[in-house]
């Protein structure tokens, strides 16, 4: 059995639990949560980097959801390929994969951080620097969704599984401007995605805890 190491509510679980929920695969889910300290002992045993999702295979351990995805591309394939077997479509898919990571998630939860720290130690700066990031990524990413269903290619692929818990979040934390119709029309579509739809149902007992938050017309 895979045992899946997470929370519901984290992004970056939920772009890995996308690659599950997609082919239907059974999995173990370790929650990570104070009332379960037998799966954050363990946890903490196979990764003391302690940064999650983690996922086991038998006797293999893999982190970052990007390799997770990868993982099960290659060791416990489905109907629905994530990753395309084109190198040069690949590529293209794991740049964008980069992007949303990078450049929507990084500054992201660089407001998420800020926010929960005591007033006298926050970021003014740095919160500045991160809404400026995530406007200059909605500006590029609305100009590239135009003449796109999804972000890289015909069918939907690891770079949409990274898109949608990242994107879901950014525009809690810093709403994309209303003029971006093609980037709000895509985070739409992610919306509806069975897989991501799952995942948002079942983070949802844990919105109170966010920090900046939930929108009144939130999804």
């Amino acid at each position: 059995m895979l045992e899946f190491y997470g929370h519901p509510f984290s992004s970056y679980c939920q772009k890995a639990l996308i690659a599950f929920y997609e082919n239907d695969l059974p999995f173990d889910f370790r929650l990570l949560a104070p009332d379960q300290p037998d799966n954050g002992a363990a946890f903490a045993a196979f990764w003391p980097i302690g940064k999650f999702p983690l996922l086991r295979d038998g006797d293999c351990t893999l982190f970052e959801a990007s390799i997770i995805v990868e993982h099960l591309h290659i060791h416990h394939p489905g109907p629905v390929r994530l990753i395309p077997d084109d190198p040069g479509a690949a590529l293209e898919m794991r740049m964008l994969d980069r992007f949303f990571d990078n450049y929507v998630a990084t500054p992201q939860q660089k407001l998420v951080f800020d926010a929960l720290r005591p007033e006298a130690q926050r970021d003014a700066a740095g919160v500045a620097d991160a809404k400026a990031m995530l406007e200059r990524a909605y500006t590029w990413l609305d100009a590239h969704m135009a003449d796109r269903h999804w972000a890289a290619g015909a069918a939907f692929s690891l770079a949409d599984a990274a898109a949608a818990p990242h994107l879901f979040y950014a525009h809690w934390s810093h709403p994309i401007p209303p003029g971006h119709l093609h980037l709000h029309a895509y985070r739409d579509r992610l919306l509806v995605r069975p897989s991501f739809a799952r995942a948002v149902d079942e983070a949802r007992p844990w919105r109170p805890y966010f920090p900046l938050g939930v929108p009144a017309d939130a999804a």
